[in-house]
């Protein structure tokens, strides 16, 4: 009998730079949301392949920026705290020969713990000239020493493969902390919130989808089969309500029937969903309300 083993992955990178997608891509299920505003992802979230005897756990983290609310600050804090304690972590950047701040930050980290680091280069289809990676990795190898650098598409595949080549090594002798079949620590009560708040950031502009927070208040599978869904969407003005709800509901219609249908196909089942929306005015800056709607530094 194989000797299982496992590695625990973070993902790190300022926001915007593809880390869901390339944790979607690794795990081939959509675990985790994927939209082109930044501050998408708010908490640490779990991937899990699981390959012959090999486990592997990846952990999706809200991209580090300058926080101006007490939730900004929570997810700069899951952020910073996601390389510690694991076997490696990917740092994950854009195609720019120009380390930021915020890389800056996560590569003064990752040295100061001393945690094994592989640079990840995403969004490769949108470099014409395939030369100028070069620049990109001599200028993140002069501020830190990566153990490996690959570039990749999280959004075409490309490279994906090659990343569980480069991850392999950090894996250790000790039994499984999943399932075979497991790909996210996840319920599935969680997953839908999530579905909602993606189509949120879809379909609405500017700061609004960022004061919104989603609640799923029952979750239940009906004798016919169908799974019945009650979520509150909160929001923080009355004038964003009025812009969630859109003209005779049209822009919550819109929100709820893409979300229903990504729900369906993720259930695998029929799903019935009911949404509401409901002002917590400040939510952002209120601790109590952030641990409420499931943010949580553990």
């Amino acid at each position: 009998m194989n000797e299982t083993t496992c590695a625990m992955i973070a993902i790190v990178g300022r926001p915007n730079v593809g880390k869901s997608t390339l944790l979607n891509a690794l795990v081939g299920e959509n675990v985790a949301i994927v939209s082109a505003k930044p501050q998408t992802t708010r908490n640490r979230i779990t991937g899990v392949v699981t390959r012959g005897s090999a486990q592997y756990i990846f952990l999706d983290t809200p991209g580090l920026h300058r926080a101006r609310t007490r939730l900004g600050e929570y997810m700069d804090n899951v952020s910073r705290s996601s390389v510690a304690d694991v076997d490696a972590a990917v740092l994950v950047v854009e195609p720019i020969p120009s380390p930021g701040d915020a890389e800056r930050e996560l590569m003064r980290r990752m040295e100061q713990i001393g945690v094994p680091s592989i640079l990840v280069i995403n969004k490769i289809d949108r470099v014409e000239q395939k030369e100028r990676l070069l620049e990109v990795i001599a200028a993140y190898q002069k501020e830190h020493h990566f153990d490996q650098v690959l570039p990749v598409s999280a959004k075409e595949g490309d490279g994906v493969e090659q990343l569980f080549d480069l991850l392999s090594p950090y894996q250790a002798q000790s039994p499984w902390f999943f399932p075979e079949d497991a790909f996210t620590d996840q319920p599935e009560r969680q997953i839908v919130g999530e579905i909602l708040r993606e189509k949120l950031l879809t379909c609405l502009d500017k700061e609004i989808p960022h004061g919104t927070a989603v609640s799923i208040e029952k979750f239940h599978e009906r004798e016919d089969g169908v799974i019945h869904i009650e979520a509150l969407i909160y929001c923080e003005k009355d004038s964003h309500k009025g812009i969630i709800i859109g003209k005779k509901g049209a822009m919550l219609k819109k929100i709820s029937s893409q979300a229903r249908a990504d729900m369906e196909a993720f259930l695998d089942a029929k799903v019935f969903l009911q949404t509401w929306v409901k002002v917590k005015e400040n939510w952002r800056d209120n601790p109590g309300l952030i641990r409420s709607f499931g943010f949580t530094e553990d």
